[in-house]
């Protein structure tokens, strides 16, 4: 069931928690988007492609609807630290571990994202987690680990510390760039705002393309055509989108606690689409890290 929620604000379910676990969905059908593309393009020019075109694609939605453009220095400067930290840092990292890391690490080291940005959030907004959403954490997080367990130890498995490295650069910049969305939240238009932070983003993901890779090395043939513009837009400017909504209504942490529901949700596309096996200890760790998103995301009761 979907209404409208307000000026500056798309359609959004209902439930805020509802619309987080449909944000998670878009961003776990990104992973495989991604492998499709990189066949074609560069990696950092391919990144640098999905940010400009959902950058764009929000920024004239926004315009359309004349959002006010933002004009003090202190919220142009929380847009500056989420394009540099979610776009340009998190993009950054994130295609350069693919060629370093299994996935399974990948999984692991990536969902220390909602811890790290819980810490930032109590230093820097304030947020404080009871004793019930710190455990949700934890579990969520050993989940994840579960589900990633059989990539990170099988035959295939493969880690070095560069690699390790660019994930830690790509979990730091997200987590960073989540405190200042939510910092936007209730100031700037969501479309307004997320298209500026990608487009801010861009530029220096633009810029090593230039001087690392050559851009026209791009293949432009139909599977890239369709997998960049599906990412682009669904799995980023749609998801960006009600990501901004959903930090309106509910606190940082219990709406990052959803992010460990990406592996769950890339382990069921895999299952559905690419006929990938579903074993017991997969299974159990969709059980657990949807046991850990439970009890961190649910809504505090009088009682704490």
């Amino acid at each position: 069931m979907i209404r409208a929620r307000g000026p500056g604000s798309p359609l959004t379910l209902i439930e805020p928690r509802i619309s987080a676990i449909l944000v998670m969905i878009l961003w776990s059908a990104c992973y495989p988007l991604i492998t499709v593309g990189i066949a074609y393009s560069p990696h950092l020019s391919f990144a640098a492609l999905r940010a400009v075109l959902a950058g764009t694609a929000l920024l004239v939605v926004a315009l359309c609807r004349r959002e006010p453009i933002p004009n003090s220095g202190a919220l142009w400067g929380w847009i500056c630290l989420a394009g540099f930290g979610m776009t340009g840092l998190g993009y950054f990292g994130m295609f350069h571990a693919a060629e370093f890391v299994s996935p399974g690490l990948a999984t692991v080291v990536s969902n220390t994202q909602p811890i790290i940005a819980a810490v930032l959030a109590f230093a820097l907004l304030g947020d404080r987690l009871s004793a019930r959403s710190r455990i949700g954490m934890l579990i969520g997080f050993a989940g994840t680990a579960i589900v990633a367990a059989p990539q990170f130890i099988g035959d295939d498995a493969r880690s070095t510390g560069v690699g390790i490295f660019y994930i830690l650069i790509a979990v730091c910049g997200v987590a960073a760039g989540n405190v200042a969305i939510k910092k936007l939240a209730n100031r700037v238009d969501p479309a307004m705002a997320m298209g500026l932070q990608l487009l801010v983003g861009s530029l220096p993901l633009t810029v090593l393309a230039l001087l690392t890779e050559r851009p026209r090395e791009i293949i432009w043939s139909p599977p890239f055509v369709a997998s960049l513009f599906i990412l682009a837009l669904p799995g980023t400017a749609l998801a960006f989108w009600l990501w901004q909504t959903i930090l309106r209504a509910i606190p940082l942490s219990k709406a990052n606690a959803f992010s460990f529901l990406v592996p769950v949700f890339g382990v069921t596309i895999g299952v559905l689409f690419f006929a990938e096996p579903l074993t017991l200890p997969v299974l159990m760790g969709i059980g657990v890290a949807t046991l850990g998103v439970y009890l961190a995301a649910r809504p505090e009761t009088a009682g704490g």
